[in-house]
């Protein structure tokens, strides 16, 4: 069901003043410390955020995926980790919907809803990130419980989750499993071997994560028993609501950087006037401004598509690729604009340069996505032969 656009008004308004008065004056000195944001992550838990897409029926706001997409990118605009606090929680909250059993979901949902819960997703291995098929990770049955051993790599969230959606290879082939745990750093045969440090995208952790003879109930495979063999089927789609978060991330961004870009130009002056009067700085904000609709125009395509329980895989990976690479061009550019300010920690445009990266690898590297794009579009428009 679409939510009522006034309802989405009132929502994105309310985040956009959440981000203003409490995000804002504070994300650069905490993105520079590295420091989890407990406060603003309470916060997004009042304002039912961890709830966003998830039922009613489960104590969630059952908003739809456009709605998320304008959440994300004010969030974005304000402080780009926030939005990954909150991407992996709702990816995980979207396969319980789409492929858990009813037990699984009444169990699950709604403390992921309340926020009590926190969800990561776990699928990239040090040897497998884009490539799911050398998955190494393996859960054996053994009675009526499942021992899992391996690494997992790149797990956002990882240490503060109490529920991991993780890949792992068994006799049927890459199965889902929602894996209970407390937050912290041990948890039953599961250990955070080490925080990833990173260029940007601070202030929440990125984790190196090992199974070592981890037990796991055989119910807490995704999908009972027919998920079995199902799980890269089961992620792959809910990848897809994560590829369209990425591509909103990037125009949350990417917004930021063109709107600090305007502002700058109308103030700073050389040769006695604003600089914003000078052509090749004129020609740059078109460029900017231009890029920056195009890339919310496709993402809201994407969202929209999504949302309507259309094939998306195509309009999400060309809404990723083109947004995450227009961030980092108009990132790029807003430091050129503001010149050697916009190279010191004074201002958070070098934030922007150093988030927007990130965008460009999440969820799938852009080369992958260029992949899937031509192979959906091929798969759709083929000639018969």
């Amino acid at each position: 069901m679409s939510t009522d656009p006034e309802v989405r008004a009132e929502l994105v308004a309310a985040v956009r003043r959440f981000v203003e008065r409490d995000v804002a004056p504070v994300a650069s000195e905490l993105e520079h410390a590295d420091e989890y944001p407990a406060a603003l992550v309470a916060t997004m838990r009042d304002l039912g955020l961890f709830g966003v897409t998830i039922a009613p029926e489960y104590g969630g706001l059952g908003l739809d995926v456009l709605t998320y997409t304008a959440i994300v990118e004010e969030l974005a605009a304000g402080w780009m980790s926030l939005t990954g606090i909150l991407n992996t929680h709702v990816m995980v909250a979207n396969l319980l919907a789409a492929s858990g059993t009813d037990a699984q979901a009444r169990r699950w949902l709604p403390e992921l809803a309340s926020g009590a819960r926190r969800g990561a997703l776990s699928l990239s291995e040090p040897d497998a990130g884009s490539d799911t098929g050398a998955l190494s990770c393996r859960a054996v049955r053994d009675g009526d419980e499942y021992v899992i051993n391996g690494t997992k790599m790149w797990v956002t969230n990882g240490a503060r989750a109490g529920l991991v959606a993780l890949a792992a290879r068994t006799e049927e082939g890459i199965t889902c499993f929602l894996v209970d745990k407390e937050p912290g750093e041990r948890w039953g045969g599961i250990s955070v071997s080490r925080n990833i440090g990173k260029l940007g995208y601070k202030g929440i952790e990125t984790v190196e994560m090992v199974y070592d003879a981890h037990r796991v109930p055989a119910d807490a495979v995704l999908g009972g028993e027919a998920g079995l063999g199902h799980g890269r089927h089961f992620i792959l789609s809910a990848l897809e609501v994560g590829r369209i978060n990425i591509a909103a991330r990037a125009v949350g961004v990417a917004r930021a950087a063109f709107e600090a870009s305007l502002r700058y130009a109308q103030q700073r002056e050389t040769f006695g006037v604003p600089i914003a009067e000078h052509q090749a700085i004129q020609l740059k904000l078109a460029d900017m401004a231009t890029k920056l609709e195009a890339a919310r125009l496709l993402t809201r395509n994407a969202a929209e598509r999504r949302q309507a329980g259309e094939r998306c895989d195509v309009e999400a990976g060309m809404a990723k690729l083109f947004a995450s690479e227009a961030a980092l061009e108009i990132a790029t550019d807003a430091m050129r604009i503001h010149g050697g300010v916009g190279y010191t920690t004074e201002l958070p445009v070098e934030r922007y340069y150093r988030d927007a990266p990130l965008m460009i690898i999440g969820e799938g590297t852009n080369e992958i996505q260029r992949l899937v794009i031509a192979r959906g579009l091929l798969a759709r428009y083929g000639i018969d032969r």
